[in-house]
């Protein structure tokens, strides 16, 4: 949890307004989680399954909160970025994504994919330029000297947006929580949950492990972003394509000198695979 709160301090977040969050939230998951079958949820069922006064859980089923949801244009980037890393038309024989002409005239001049055809494959609604515009300003792609769109590499982070960021965050560490949820609770562990985890390195050492970290990250990520647009697309037409699905990565290092070890063991050298 300190991550979490030092995350909400940062943001002027302050324990009312959390407790007030986690309050509707132990409701809601009560509620829709935690009823018995054929029988409508109470107000006392849900009091007796969170601890809270019956009267605070019938105010909290009465309260309709909003929920953040990801701007449309955002998704549009998601999606075209997705597309770029996956679809042959724009990437090389090693898969990486392809420079492609800044518009539809150069590229029949040379025989290549052009800028527009990308956003094609997503919207008709949006010119190519406006969103050319805004990934030239936000640091999505560059031009280089060639006149084609390179996609940098802070295409595969958040929007530079604090909301976006958070949005994401939320999404990836729920999704993972919920993976480890589903883990404890079965018999047989059914999703991929695992870290590495070393001290007693250097910082030059903790450089190097960051770098190859995140390139071994970006090669899984990309592998699992090909195989799933191909299924989606074999899937596009199917009655049952209700499925969701959600792969990710992290990584993260302490280069302060006296951290404390985890769990208060003793500083012998030792890696966990978890």
């Amino acid at each position: 949890m300190r991550p979490l709160i030092g995350l909400l301090l940062d943001n002027g977040l302050t324990y009312p307004w959390f407790n007030k969050i986690v309050k509707s939230i132990y409701v809601d998951v009560a509620e829709n989680e935690f009823g018995l079958q054929d029988k409508k949820v109470t107000d006392s069922r849900v009091s007796l399954i969170t601890g809270l006064y019956r009267q605070e859980v019938k105010r909290l089923r009465m309260e309709v909160d909003e929920e953040y949801t990801l701007s449309g244009e955002a998704h549009l980037s998601a999606r075209m970025i997705a597309i770029w890393c996956s679809d042959n038309r724009f990437m090389d024989e090693e898969n990486n994504p392809i420079p492609l002409a800044r518009t539809p005239k150069i590229a029949k001049s040379r025989g290549s994919q052009s800028f527009d055809e990308l956003v094609e494959q997503v919207t008709t609604n949006i010119r190519s330029r406006s969103v050319l515009d805004e990934w030239l300003r936000v640091g999505v792609v560059s031009i280089n000297q060639e006149d084609e769109v390179v996609l940098e590499p802070s295409a595969f982070f958040p929007s530079k947006t604090v909301e976006e960021r958070l949005y994401y965050l939320g999404r990836n560490v729920s999704q993972h929580l919920s993976a480890g949820r589903a883990n404890i609770s079965s018999a047989e562990p059914p999703f991929v949950e695992r870290s590495v985890f070393y001290d007693e390195l250097t910082d030059e050492s903790i450089e190097e492990l960051a770098a190859f970290s995140e390139k071994k990250a970006m090669e899984a990520l990309t592998a699992v972003n090909r195989k799933a647009r191909e299924l989606q697309i074999r899937d596009r037409d199917k009655s049952n394509n209700h499925g969701v699905m959600s792969f990710g990565t992290y990584y993260f290092s302490d280069l302060e000198e006296d951290n404390k070890k985890i769990g208060g063991t003793d500083s012998s050298s030792r890696s966990h695979e978890n």
